[in-house]
């Protein structure tokens, strides 16, 4: 994950996703002892928990905060197209808060207090 500057990789039993391992996984492993270059991935014990492409980033928020996960692949049927993760939602949420900011200031006009 470090060579190719990664946060996760998402575990497949053929082309089917099955799991996911994070650098936080390896970092527990490796405080509890465990040689990660030595050690075969297992799958979590969880179900994977997936989203869908087109669907509303709170939809996807409200998942990963349930599931407790940081984590999300998107899946399309059975392919895996991409993973949302934490920081893509802290990310948007920003720029929709710097949006909406913006549609507001370009509208407020100041009060006339000359007389």
């Amino acid at each position: 994950m470090t060579k190719w500057k990664i946060g996760s990789l998402v575990i497949a039993d053929g082309k089917q996703p099955v799991g996911i391992i994070t650098e936080g996984d390896v970092s527990k492993a490796v405080g509890k002892g465990v040689n990660p270059d030595k050690t075969l991935v297992s799958t979590q014990k969880k179900r994977l928990v997936t989203v869908e492409p087109g669907e509303r980033i709170e939809v996807a928020a409200k998942m990963m905060a349930t599931a407790n996960v940081k984590k999300l692949p998107v899946m399309e049927g059975k392919n895996l197209v991409g993973i949302v993760t934490q920081t893509d939602i802290v990310n948007t949420s920003f720029a929709l808060v710097t949006s909406l900011k913006e549609m507001v200031q370009a509208r407020y006009r100041p009060p006339d207090f000359e007389m």
